[in-house]
């Protein structure tokens, strides 16, 4: 049994060997040369990486008047417009860090915000006013929030390895929002939008 098992064994790490082999060739390949203003140390990719969160905080400012309008659920309404409210403090605060750093806040276009507010908008445009579209509404909502968790949740590491430890504490109180808005958004979704949508 044992004699029989050896050629596998062989054969399973040579093909292991091979697709390393081969991952590194076309790594090779895939290998990307950086802009002539790209980030060369942690302190300059926490600075860019705060640009985008801020134009992506701005962008959503715009846009959450819009899902709120949509929205027939009056509890999904009420929680869009009051995140609005929260956002506004957000871009403060990430003002506040700014400043903290010293550095002008200013944006810098988000393209992965930009890509999920256009497809808040596709969907707006794909669904019916009423349960459907507030599930709509609720799903591309969550897509952002769970964006911003990941941000913040990075920002918040990158402060802290940097010594930053006050811009660490004001970046954690927006994560903490993000994550109490996708609750609230789950608890409207669960407890009524999806059950109507669904009859």
């Amino acid at each position: 049994m044992k004699n029989s098992e050896k050629p596998n064994q062989t054969n399973a790490t040579q093909a292991k060997a091979d697709q390393t082999k081969d991952i590194k060739n076309n790594a090779k390949i895939n290998i990307v040369e950086p802009s002539s203003d790209a980030a060369t140390d942690l302190k300059e990719l926490f600075v860019d990486s705060l640009k985008d969160i801020y134009w992506a905080e701005n962008a959503l400012v715009g846009a959450l008047p819009k899902m709120a309008a949509n929205a027939t659920s009056s509890g999904l309404a009420g929680a869009i417009l009051e995140h609005l409210d929260v956002t506004q403090l957000q871009i403060s605060r990430l003002e506040q860090v700014f400043d903290l750093l010293g550095e002008k806040a200013e944006g810098k276009k988000c393209e992965a915000m930009a890509g999920l507010l256009k497809e808040g908008d596709t969907i707006l445009l794909e669904t019916t006013p009423g349960s459907v579209r507030d599930a709509g509404i609720i799903a591309a909502s969550q897509k952002i929030e769970h964006y911003e968790i990941a941000t913040y949740g990075t920002l918040v590491a990158f402060a802290k390895t940097l010594g930053e430890n006050d811009a660490a504490k004001l970046l954690t109180q927006t994560l903490a929002e993000e994550k109490e808005a996708d609750c609230v958004l789950n608890d409207v979704a669960l407890n009524t939008v999806n059950i109507v949508a669904a009859e």
